[in-house]
C-alpha cells in the first residue's frame, strides 16, 4: 500500500496521536455539551473596539481570514483571545517570528479536535 502524503498540520497531528497526547473522554455528549457552553460563554462578543492598523496587516489578516474560511474579524478576535488566554504559541527562526494558534489535546478543548493557524511576522519589516 503506498504512504499517504500529508500536509504539515497533518503530519503534526499524526505525531500527536501517535506519541499518545490524545484522551478519550468517558462521556462524549456531556463532553461535548460542556466545552459547547464554555465556548458560547468565550465567545459572547459584547464590546466594540475600534483599532488603527496598516493597510498592509489588514489585507495579510483579511487573506489569511479567507484562505481559513473565516470572516476577518472573527480571526482577529480569535487572536486576540488566544493571546490573553495564553494559548498563542511563539516560535522564532532567524529574523521570523511564528504564531500558531493551537487548539488540541493539551489546550483544554474537546480531545481529537486539532486545529493550528500558523501567523507570520516578519520581524526585519517591522
Amino acid at each position: 500500500m503506498s504512504e499517504m502524503k500529508l500536509d504539515a498540520e497533518e503530519k503534526e497531528l499524526l505525531e500527536s496521536y501517535e506519541a499518545d497526547e490524545w484522551q478519550s473522554v468517558d462521556d462524549l455528549h456531556e463532553a461535548k455539551e460542556t466545552y459547547s457552553e464554555y465556548a458560547r460563554a468565550t465567545f459572547k462578543k459584547d464590546r466594540r473596539v475600534n483599532i488603527r492598523i496598516s493597510s498592509k496587516d489588514l489585507e495579510a489578516i483579511q487573506k489569511r481570514a479567507l484562505e481559513e474560511g473565516l470572516p476577518y474579524q472573527t480571526l482577529i478576535s480569535s487572536v486576540l483571545h488566544k493571546f490573553v488566554s495564553g494559548r498563542l504559541v511563539e516560535r522564532t527562526r532567524d529574523k521570523q517570528v511564528s504564531a500558531y494558534l493551537c487548539i488540541g489535546p493539551d489546550s483544554g478543548h474537546i480531545p481529537g479536535v486539532g486545529i493550528s493557524v500558523p501567523i507570520q511576522y516578519d520581524a526585519a519589516s517591522a
